[in-house]
């Protein structure tokens, strides 16, 4: 029997990060001491007030289907959110809460593309950017930018990426998977551009927004001049409050885009978990000092990761300002044979690394630059110390 599947699914790119993710829980399985530097997941537990949060929802007997774009709790939580760390002002009707960060973009690059429209992708981007835009009929443009730049794109760059089928620009600040960040002054300059192109609509994707080890405090694309009603801003609570599995994200939006999300999650997955929502409610209404404990210990591991890498050769380095990855550009080993197998590319040496070192990392192919690879250091001093071994001696 033929399996017919949709041309749709047989287009569609397998995530990058999961699939290795899943390689090496498989190299586990078979009894391969593999240290995982490939997952975007914090190895914290989540807080224990907000699980009592959620321990309490139990016990109160919330059970029932959920509105579909949140409890109203949960929204008015999001809303001080939003004015207290963001200085944005919204309203209910501009909040819509979704199963993960990861299904709010899904949403709206389904209610917001048409057939051939454009989306401005500055490279590296998230790995599923690309995907949720083909999926719904968009065609992706990727900006290329270089470790000299801190992988940020410019004005100028934007500009000459922009044309008359451009119909948004997604980028995520912190960035995953570079660790930049745009400043309030960077921001306001690919702004410029935008007063430019009235019609262009931005993504601004902030689910690393806390972790940030600049003196500078976070800036929203929506905070700056102009961009309000053109900016879809994307959080969640997955990243900074230790919460991967509990699946809650959440836009502020234009009302006019956050309803459109609601009717099409309507038809899809209608509302959030109950018991992950009241947590959340929780874990919002919390001073964000709460989880600055992770913050803290994240950057000791940055400039771990860096200081080990440094000394080995090939491995060219900035330092991220934010969200728990480094991106180094390992171009110098295209061309040169390790142990018997010759690299060509950063995916080649990704997988080398798994199979030689027993480390898992994910190559920048799956990002859109493909001269570099992103390491994790969501993982334990020991554990990044001893990868970090393997790979120096995997390539020496």
């Amino acid at each position: 029997m033929n399996q017919q599947l949709s041309n749709r699914i047989l287009n569609m790119s397998t995530s990058a990060t999961l699939a290795m993710a899943a390689k090496a829980r498989e190299l586990r399985g078979e009894g391969k001491d593999i240290i995982g530097l490939s997952l975007g997941e914090p190895d914290f537990n989540t807080p224990d007030f907000i699980k009592d949060a959620a321990i309490q929802a139990i016990n109160d007997n919330y059970n029932s289907y959920t509105p579909v774009d949140g409890y109203q709790e949960l929204k008015e939580a999001i809303i001080t959110k939003f004015k207290r760390d963001n200085n944005l002002t919204y309203t209910l009707p501009q909040i819509v809460v979704s199963t993960g960060a990861k299904q709010c973009l899904a949403n709206v690059a389904a209610v917001m593309l048409n057939e051939g429209d454009e989306v401005i992708l500055p490279c590296p981007y998230w790995v599923s950017y690309a995907d949720i835009v083909k999926l719904n009929d968009g065609i992706p443009v990727e900006v290329p930018t270089t470790i000299d730049t801190d992988f940020k794109m410019t004005p100028a760059q934007l500009e000459a990426a922009i044309t008359p089928k451009t119909k948004m620009l997604w980028f995520s600040s912190p960035c995953n998977p570079s660790g930049s960040i745009y400043s309030k002054e960077e921001l306001e300059g690919l702004a410029e551009v935008l007063k430019k192109h009235p019609n262009i609509y931005i993504v601004s994707d902030e689910i690393y927004e806390h972790i940030n080890y600049t003196a500078a405090p976070h800036t929203s694309m929506a905070s700056v001049d102009g961009m309000y009603d053109r900016t879809i801003t994307v959080n969640g609570v997955s990243k900074a409050f230790a919460m991967t599995g509990w699946r809650i994200g959440y836009i502020g939006a234009p009302d006019w885009i956050a309803r459109a999300c609601n009717k099409m999650q309507g038809q899809i997955t209608s509302g959030a978990n109950c018991i992950a929502q009241r947590a959340v409610i929780t874990a919002l209404n919390a001073d964000p000092s709460a989880v600055k404990f992770m913050i803290d210990e994240f950057k000791v591991r940055r400039d771990l990761v860096l200081d080990l890498l440094s000394d080995i050769e090939g491995f060219n380095t900035n330092v991220p300002e934010g969200a728990f990855y480094v991106f180094p550009n390992v171009s110098y080993f295209f061309g040169k044979t390790l142990k018997g197998k010759t690299i060509n590319n950063a995916t080649d040496f990704s997988l080398f690394l798994l199979e030689e070192a027993l480390v898992a990392t994910v190559t920048g192919d799956a990002f859109g630059n493909p001269d570099c690879i992103r390491i994790s250091y969501a993982a334990s001093q020991e554990q990044i110390k001893e990868a970090i071994k393997r790979i120096k001696e995997a390539v020496s």
